[in-house]
Parts: structure tokens; C-alpha cells; sequence
């Protein structure tokens, strides 16, 4: 791969890895792209400005040394360009694929400012990482020299993982408890493989395991052990669930069958991805096929919902969103892609009402203006009273958010302190809950955010966990 020079960003114009035909894709559930090749790799990431002041990084919430590997990628340095992305993310080749770059680092890069649009940071990240597992660079987890200590992590998503490998290197016993039947949290269960195929995952999950970390899957706490029991167990304790109960609405007709929560119908479709016997697909609850299927919501997990639809054989498929396009809260580039496959976007449109016998047969809909902006500086939606119709459903999927559980309850802990929202209340400055020695990161903490932030939560917990447990083992040693 010949060495690029920097500032490139007139002469070579922006350029993705090429998309599949649209009508192909939606055919099956493989990413819609494949990765660089070598020489388009380098190209891209010389049109890195190499600007002083790296709005890039600035915006990452992992604050990646994006314009360094950048450089090293055109200079043909690819593995020093993969050990200094690893550096600061344990899974930077899944943030190339899920995270929302075009609201990140992309959108605030200089060059996309200059008219001449951004660096391809995303598909690059992608790209290096996964030469480096082809080539072999990946290294496996080496655990630390034995503290004697143990640590209980209580979920297995990205930011208990994350936590987990820092604290494993570091030398603690880690033991991760996850009520599923495979690791990964949203990553394994609620990104569909056209995003993330599940190998990705999967090969993440089993350096872990080979680096020595303990997996206890299919346990959920509070029916197979308290978390008082666990505390007895470990000397620290990482609270990172994510949130997963769908948020409420109170509309009528809510109560039919068809009308889904987006996150049953989303692992139900990866369960079948990854060979399951999921029986309520097999019945037809959870399959869209030849169903008119009508999304609520405007997220991500909306547009994981819609372009399943599609790929699984839906008569139609609507996208129901209560503002419009430019107010929308989910990635332009994901919307884009839908539309591609076929998929029509309501805008300015919310749910009324259902209606329907046995089952949900039509979505009543409230057309929709812009008023003033509310307290997130968007435009509040308000009801335009000339524009109500009907649409046909067969199939109504609800992606209107996560809320946390009631956690105290479910892990027998009612002395376990949470905010007014439910989220598990912490002190910022350590990330330690009001129980001594339990910490909490992620979306539990945030309330449902991106997969981005819970690793800069794992990541940035360890060092928190590390100085109580050390400073735990002093005072042991000194009442002894």
C-alpha cells in the first residue's frame, strides 16, 4: 500500500465503502458494506486536515487520537494505527460500524464544515480493526499478576465488558452474571446483523473468555442470587444492566395483539439469526411477513425495526415519527438507508389510537406541527386538529425508548438508591452507589444512550474500582 500524503480532502472527494443494491441487501441480514480495500483505506484517511485543534476527537466520547491513525492508516502503518485506536476503545471495530458518526466525530470534523465532506472515520475504524484480527494483531487478554480479589460485574453488554478486560489486566478475579444465554447485552440481542453481524460480537466475547474471565450466563439476579449474596461473594461489585423496559404509553387500543415492544421484536428476529427455536416467531407473532408492519418512534432502534421488516418479507412498512426529518433523533445515514430499501417515513405523524378486533388492524394518526422548542432545543410537536387519518397494520412496532427496571426490587436490594427516573443513582466523581463498594455504569446510570458512551463508562469505572479495592486491602491487612 503506497504512503499517502495529508490534505487530500480537495483533491479526492469523499468516498464510503460501496453499499450493495438495495434490493439485494434487503434479502438478507449481512452488513450492507463491505469493508475498504487497502488503497481506498489509505486515500480516505489522507484527507485528514491534520487540523490543530481535532473537533474529531473532542466529540468522541472515548476521545480516540482519531487525526494520529488517521496518518498512520495513509502512511500504510496499519497495526500501529490499530495498537493506537486500541488504546483508548476495546471494541473500536464495533463503534465503526454502530456508532452515530454523522452526529460525532464526522459531524464535527473541519473538512465537513469546508464543504468538501468528512473524513470516513467510521468505515476507517472499521477497517483497521478488522485487519488486525485477519493479520492476526488482535492480542489476547493476559490477566495480571493475582491481587486476591474478586469482582461481580451484573451485566454483559459493552460497558460491563469493557470494565471487565481493564480489571482482568489489572489482576482482580472477574465474574460477569447476565441473564441471557449469550454475552454481548444489545450488541448480541438488539442490533440487527445488517449493522453488526454477530461474529463481531462473538470473537469479542471470546477473547474475554479465553483471557480467564468468568461468564455466568443465564443468571439473573434476584432469582438466582441476591445482590446482597453476590457482595457477600466478591469484594467490588459493577452494576452495568442497560435499561430494557419498554417506555409506556397510555393510547387506545394499546393492549392488542400485534402491537409490539421493538426490543421483543428485535430479538426475537437475532435469535433466529443465530439458529434458536424462537416459537412466537415460528407462530407469526414476531415475523413481519406479508404484514403491513407501522413503526412508532424516530430512533436508532426504530430503524432497526423498519429495515428488519423489510428483510423479512413485510407487505409495507410505515415509519411513524411525530416531528420531522431534520428534528429526528436517529442517524440521517440510517433513514437514508431505509429508505433505500423501501421503506416509507411518515413524518409529522403520531398514534392516536388502535383499533382492531382480536388483533390490531389500523393505526389512527394525529398529523403533527412544529411548535416552540422544548427543554432538548428541538421544536415540541403539537397536535394539527385538521389532520387525523387511518393507516392498515397488521403489525405495530413500539420504538419509543428504554426505561430502566425497578432494580432495587428485582436484585432483592430495596436499600439500593435510584433517582426519580429509576436509573441507579451514583457519585459522579467515583461511580460508587450509596452501597459500599458497588458501583454502576452505562445506560443504568445515563438512561438509555450509545453504545459509545457505557465503554467510556467501563473503561473509566476501573480506575474508581481499583483504588477502593486497594485501598480496602490496606485497611485489611493493617486491622490484622
Amino acid at each position: 500500500m503506497a504512503k499517502q500524503p495529508m490534505l487530500k480532502f480537495v483533491d479526492d472527494a469523499q468516498a464510503f465503502p460501496e453499499k450493495r443494491e438495495a434490493e439485494l441487501r434487503a434479502e438478507d441480514f449481512r452488513e450492507i458494506a463491505d469493508r475498504y480495500a487497502p488503497d481506498k483505506a489509505a486515500e480516505q484517511s489522507a484527507r485528514c486536515s491534520q487540523c490543530g485543534v481535532p473537533y474529531c476527537s473532542v466529540h468522541c466520547p472515548l476521545g480516540n487520537h482519531i487525526p494520529d491513525w488517521l496518518k498512520l492508516t495513509a502512511e500504510g502503518r496499519l497495526r500501529e494505527a490499530y495498537e493506537l485506536s486500541n488504546l483508548t476503545s476495546t471494541m473500536p471495530e464495533i463503534c465503526g460500524r454502530i456508532c452515530p458518526q454523522d452526529r460525532l466525530c464526522e459531524g464535527n470534523c473541519v473538512i465537513e464544515f469546508s464543504g468538501h465532506g468528512a473524513v470516513t472515520i467510521g468505515s476507517v475504524e472499521k477497517y483497521i480493526t478488522d485487519t488486525a484480527w485477519a493479520e492476526g494483531w488482535v492480542e489476547p487478554v493476559e490477566a495480571g499478576k493475582a491481587r486476591g480479589q474478586s469482582v461481580g460485574i451484573i451485566g454483559a453488554g459493552p460497558g460491563g465488558m469493557t470494565a471487565a478486560e481493564y480489571l482482568c489486566v489489572a489482576g482482580y478475579d472477574v465474574h460477569i452474571y447476565d441473564r441471557h444465554d449469550r454475552a454481548g447485552g444489545l450488541l448480541t440481542y438488539g442490533i440487527p446483523g445488517f449493522k453488526l453481524e454477530k461474529e463481531v460480537v462473538m470473537r469479542r466475547v471470546e477473547r474475554l473468555k479465553e483471557g480467564g474471565i468468568a461468564f455466568h450466563e443465564n443468571f439473573e439476579v434476584g432469582r438466582d442470587a441476591s445482590l446482597d449474596e453476590l457482595r457477600a461473594k466478591h469484594d467490588a461489585i459493577l452494576i452495568a444492566t442497560g435499561v430494557y423496559k419498554a417506555r409506556e404509553v397510555k393510547t387506545p387500543g394499546i393492549g392488542l395483539n400485534g402491537i409490539l415492544p421493538a426490543l421483543d421484536y428485535l430479538t426475537a428476529s437475532n435469535r433466529k439469526g443465530f439458529g434458536d427455536k424462537v416459537p412466537a416467531f415460528e407462530d407469526g407473532s414476531l415475523d413481519a411477513k406479508g404484514k403491513n408492519v407501522v413503526v412508532i418512534g424516530g430512533g436508532d432502534t426504530a430503524m432497526d425495526c423498519v429495515r428488519t421488516a423489510v428483510r423479512q418479507g413485510a407487505k409495507s412498512v410505515k415509519c411513524l415519527y411525530r416531528r420531522d426529518r431534520e428534528n429526528m433523533p436517529g442517524s440521517q445515514r440510517e433513514v437514508a438507508n431505509a429508505e433505500e430499501e423501501g421503506v416509507e417515513f411518515v413524518w409529522l405523524s403520531g398514534p392516536k389510537g388502535f383499533d382492531g378486533k382480536d388483533a390490531v388492524e389500523k393505526v389512527h394518526v394525529s398529523k403533527m406541527r412544529l411548535g416552540a422548542p422544548d427543554a432538548s432545543g428541538r421544536r415540541a410537536p403539537e397536535p394539527d386538529p385538521d389532520g387525523d387519518y387511518t393507516v392498515d397494520a397488521d403489525m405495530v412496532i413500539m420504538a419509543l425508548g428504554f426505561e430502566p427496571e425497578e432494580l432495587p426490587k428485582m436484585f432483592g436490594a430495596e436499600e439500593l438508591g435510584v433517582t426519580r427516573w429509576g436509573t441507579v443513582r451514583v457519585d459522579h466523581s467515583t461511580a460508587m452507589t450509596n452501597l459500599d463498594g458497588v458501583f454502576a455504569v452505562g445506560d443504568i446510570v445515563r438512561g438509555a444512550s450509545l453504545v459509545v458512551w457505557a465503554i467510556k463508562d467501563g473503561r473509566d469505572v476501573t480506575e474508581h474500582m481499583h483504588k477502593w479495592m486497594r485501598d480496602k486491602a490496606k485497611a485489611e491487612q493493617a486491622a490484622a
